[in-house]
């Protein structure tokens, strides 16, 4: 079933706490419109800021309204959001230790024909090797809501990663959800895919497709790049034939090396393929047409699957 975009569920779900507690503070980089926030603007016009297109004063802003107990949300493209703010990240957040959640919209593909300058496939790389902060990169609607509940109150620097597109519905009523722990969306015993945010949609249209071909499969989500959940990934890796990560994210430093460097120091045997962008000048197309260019439409996911297992 298809719901809204994860993006517009982030806007709701915040407006919703943000009536309840005037502690919680919004800051935008002329991202208003493009993050959904247009009518928490219009309905709690007290508790946004919008600083124009300056990422850097963005963050350092959100530093210091959470230094005064504010709850701040700084939310941006995040190709710009991780790219030209990063020193600030690093110092005015992470170091001084602060808990604002910095989310990062449009991220991986989704600008779609605006092409590399605005393609973020560097943030989850970039971050994993900063100190102090959590990396959330939620599925479906259910995930994008339940992380910006727990977001809210959390303790720590946390960055939260959205696309554009309306999302596929991955998780069943009762599922839980809790930063820092992986998910089992479905369970089999011959290939285990790893996926984190929107690509969980694609790998489990492909499980769907190798069932059809008496091939079972589980598909773990690990929506909390950091802290990794290593024991949960490496339980679901001692069930299956063989592994394959699939990521909207270069393939540099990001879950399939995660998953790679696991799997080395776990001393686990296994077929292993990371599903990812190449280190290459990328094709210009919609986001549907560049992940699919790049293997990871079901087709090609079901194609590498089987290998795999030859």
């Amino acid at each position: 079933m298809i719901q809204k975009a994860n993006l517009e569920i982030f806007a709701e779900t915040l407006l919703d706490l943000a009536k309840k507690d005037k502690d919680i503070i919004v800051v935008t980089s002329d991202s208003r419109g493009s993050g959904k926030l247009t009518q928490f603007g219009k309905e709690l016009p007290d508790q946004i800021i919008e600083v124009g297109i300056a990422e850097q004063n963005l963050v350092g802003i959100c530093a210091g309204l959470s230094s005064v107990g504010k709850k701040v949300f700084g939310v941006s493209p995040s190709s710009f959001l991780t790219a030209r703010s990063l020193e600030q990240i690093k110092n005015d957040i992470a170091y001084s230790n602060h808990p604002v959640t910095l989310v990062g919209i449009s991220a991986g593909v989704s600008y779609g024909q605006l092409g590399s300058t605005h393609h973020s496939i560097h943030d989850l790389a970039v971050l994993r090797t900063i100190n102090n902060i959590s990396i959330v990169v939620p599925s479906d609607n259910f995930e994008t809501r339940e992380s910006i509940k727990e977001a809210v109150n959390y303790k720590h620097p946390l960055f939260i990663r959205f696309g554009k597109k309306p999302m596929l519905k991955i998780h069943e009523e009762g599922d839980s959800f809790q930063i820092g722990k992986g998910v089992k969306i479905r369970d089999g015993n011959d290939i285990l895919f790893v996926t984190t945010g929107e690509t969980a949609q694609r790998a489990l249209m492909a499980s769907n497709l190798l069932d059809k071909k008496n091939i079972s499969s589980t598909l773990i989500n690990m929506h909390t790049i950091k802290p990794f959940d290593n024991e949960f990934f490496v339980t679901n890796c001692s069930k299956v034939k063989a592994v394959i990560t699939v990521e909207e994210h270069s393939e540099n430093g990001g879950l399939g090396e995660k998953c790679a460097s696991i799997i080395s120091q776990s001393k686990l045997n296994i077929p292993f393929k990371i599903i990812g962008f190449p280190d290459e000048y990328m094709i210009n197309g919609s986001q549907s047409d560049v992940l699919d260019h790049y293997d990871m439409s079901p087709e090609k996911l079901t194609k590498i699957a089987e290998d795999l297992l030859k």
